[in-house]
């Protein structure tokens, strides 16, 4: 029997993996939502993900890119949820640059999303006598989830503590853009603090070279990674035609140089 002309759908595990790589963050709650921000008129449906403390919003289920994300991290309240003559519920997320009002498709929904919401931003499960157990349960796994990895990034500026340091570097060293954290890491790091900048030096997959993360915008924002390789006292930047360089401080700067004051070495602001 013939199969009936279309595109083809990828599999759920195909667009979850697609989702993260995209992303980098982990998923912490999804469902539908409908999504109106202060200055629109009408509600619109995307299906959502909650992800550390970004809402992502896709067009349908099945759409493997994102059209729209929000940092939710900077959260100041949030108003109770209450249901709409049509049986949804809906509750304002107040946050420092508007309002977003989110629509579930019924009251069960318009907690948990809420509860969920707060659990990450406020990094404690809110005291809600009408979430069930399990509802609860989740929320505590979460929350332990979401803590680590605010850990790992309020640790990403510090050196390496228990791995193998890269040869031919002191870390005194480093340049003030060197981060110990992994490329998903390097990745969050730009998106959410755009004005520390948009270069990260940060150690290879393997623990004994280097990578160069970038973050920069075009049309749209893109992100690049380049592999720095350490051979002796030198250092050679994987290129089409390779670049060899004598320090790790040179990398950053023929970056910086090549780009035409396009890119910033990211340095955590104190």
């Amino acid at each position: 029997r013939e199969q009936p002309e279309g595109t083809p759908q990828p599999a759920p595990r195909q667009i979850f993996q697609e989702r993260q790589r995209i992303t980098g963050l982990p998923l912490y709650f999804q469902g539908y939502l409908s999504v109106r921000h202060s200055r629109c008129q009408e509600f619109r449906v995307y299906w959502t993900e909650l992800r550390g403390t970004m809402l992502f919003f896709y067009e349908d289920k099945k759409a493997p890119a994102y059209s729209q994300k929000l940092d939710i991290s900077a959260l100041t309240s949030a108003t109770n949820v209450y249901p709409d003559e049509n049986g949804s519920a809906q509750f304002i997320l107040m946050l420092s640059n508007g309002e977003l009002e989110l629509k579930a498709n019924d009251y069960e929904g318009g907690k948990e999303w809420k509860g969920f919401i707060l659990t990450v931003t406020e990094l404690s499960v809110p005291p809600d006598e009408s979430l069930l157990p399990e509802q609860l349960r989740r929320m505590h796994e979460v929350l332990e989830k979401e803590k680590k990895r605010r850990i790992t990034l309020n640790n990403c500026s510090s050196a390496y503590l228990n791995r193998k340091s890269p040869p031919s570097s002191t870390l005194t060293a480093m340049p003030a853009c060197f981060y110990a954290v992994s490329r998903r890491e390097a990745i969050e790091m730009l998106e959410k603090n755009p004005s520390c900048g948009n270069l990260i030096l940060r150690p290879g997959s393997d623990s004994k070279n280097y990578a160069i993360t970038i973050r920069y915008k075009l049309d749209a924002p893109q992100l690049k990674h380049y592999k720095v390789v350490s051979k002796g006292t030198s250092y050679v930047i994987e290129l089409e035609r390779q670049v060899t360089l004598p320090s790790l401080q040179d990398v950053v700067n023929y970056f910086v140089t090549q780009m035409r004051g396009k890119l910033k070495p990211y340095v955590i602001q104190t």
